[in-house]
Formats: structure tokens, C-alpha cells, sequence
């Protein structure tokens, strides 16, 4: 069993506050590299973050509507 972390990506700018503006994923459910998990909402922008790895969704640390910032763990991948 290997965990991988969902981070912020470094390449998203803070030039406002941002907050998570929704998960297209839940606990369990399964997800594969690079397919969009969470939304980050700054200011009127709205970023995707990717799934690092191909596994099932096994945590999400920071709720809808929780503030974030850079480089905050946001939820992990577990793979079997």
C-alpha cells in the first residue's frame, strides 16, 4: 500500500485569499492520474488540482469552502 499526497501546486499564484470551491471526488472513490479532484476558488478564478496517481481517494483534509494556501495537503491517494 503506498499513500501519495494532493498539495497545492506550487504553480498557482496567491494574489488573493483562496479557498476550496469543491470536490469532484469523494472519500473511496476511485481516481486516475492527472484527472481533476478539487477546485481552488481565488478570487474569481477558479484552479483544478490533479490526482498525482491512479488509486482510490482514502482522505480529504480541507472541506468546501476552507481556506488554503500554498503548498497545504489537501487529501491523499492511496494505492493497493
Amino acid at each position: 500500500m503506498t499513500i501519495t499526497e494532493i498539495r497545492v501546486p506550487a504553480t498557482i499564484k496567491f494574489d488573493a485569499q483562496a479557498s476550496i470551491g469543491r470536490w469532484f471526488k469523494r472519500t473511496g472513490d476511485a481516481v486516475s492520474l492527472n484527472e481533476p479532484v478539487v477546485e481552488i476558488e481565488i478570487g474569481n478564478t477558479t484552479h483544478e488540482v490533479c490526482s498525482p496517481i491512479t488509486g482510490i481517494l482514502s482522505e480529504i483534509l480541507v472541506r468546501d469552502g476552507q481556506g488554503v494556501g500554498p503548498d497545504i495537503l489537501l487529501g491523499t491517494v492511496t494505492t493497493y
